[in-house]
């Protein structure tokens, strides 16, 4: 039962881009969509916890929640431009290598010889799976080639929002339960902002409330996970949600792949997969 608890998180998370995808709406209104659910999710799970809310959990958690906010429309904005099963893979890797850098030289998490050791290898497996997952078979279209290098940029901001989401909590040492709520009143104020012109009002954006209701799922099932089989199980395995989004997109929402890239995304998948895993043994 724990481990079906634990696999939960991957195949909410892993569900994202293709409840979404299915969904509709632009970059703006599926972001902003999914932090009304999240809020919801958040109200929930304060109501059922009463865990204890200080300034410093609300300021911390509310900036936390923007730089998600950040990085989540951008990586909506990535799918636009170069499709869920190239963006979400690619995605996973950055951040993963994002955010073990900031363990390792902001938090200090690299003790000893091992940890180095391990720690480099994730650094390697997530950085050649996610140059394969990007790769793309010459088409010799300047548009495609276009599109392409605007999704790896928007990826970029992305991931740079992504990192500052989780590293405002690591560094403000603050509780899993605690700031749930606050992250999501942050998560709802910058999608609002960042949704200012661009129309992110309307049907998809009430539609993608249950996109947010998804990941408020796997967020829980997560925490719950973490309590009965430990960080390291529970990270590892949340890491297979890229199969679903990945190989989902492909054969549910009709994204085009060549023989080559499917062979390239499989490995980049499996790569990334291998270094979430090689991170969840060290912490």
């Amino acid at each position: 039962m724990a481990i079906i608890i634990a696999l939960i998180p991957a195949l909410a998370w892993g569900s994202i881009g293709l409840v979404s995808g299915k969904l509709g709406g632009n970059a703006y209104q599926q972001t902003l969509g999914m932090t009304f659910g999240a809020l919801v999710f958040g109200i929930g799970t304060w109501l059922f916890l009463q865990p204890t809310l200080s300034t410093k959990v609300w300021l911390l958690g509310i900036l936390s929640g923007l730089f998600w906010a950040l990085g989540q429309s951008q990586q909506f904005q990535a799918m636009k431009y170069i499709g869920v099963s190239m963006t979400v893979p690619m995605s996973t890797g950055m951040q993963l290598v994002a955010n073990t850098l900031a363990g390792a030289l902001l938090f200090h998490e690299w003790q000893n010889g091992q940890q180095v050791g391990l720690g480099l290898t994730a650094l390697v497996l997530l950085v050649l799976g996610a140059v394969l997952t990007s790769r793309k078979e010459s088409t010799g279209e300047a548009s495609g080639n276009q599109q392409y290098a605007q999704g790896i940029r928007t990826l970029l901001v992305s991931t740079a929002g992504y990192a500052g989401y989780t590293i405002v909590v690591n560094a403000g040492h603050l509780g899993a339960q605690a700031v749930v709520l606050p992250q999501a009143v942050g998560m709802v104020i910058g999608a609002l902002l960042f949704s200012i012109g661009h129309d992110a009002i309307n049907r998809e954006t009430a539609l993608n409330v249950i996109t947010g209701l998804v990941w408020g799922t796997g967020n829980v099932f997560m925490l719950m996970a973490m309590s009965s089989v430990g960080l390291a199980i529970a990270f590892s395995m949340s890491q297979m949600g890229i199969v679903i989004s990945t190989f989902g997109s492909i054969f549910l929402l009709g994204e085009r792949k060549t023989h080559k890239e499917m062979t390239w995304v499989t490995w980049g998948s499996l790569l990334i997969i291998a270094g979430g895993v090689v991170l969840g043994v060290m912490k």
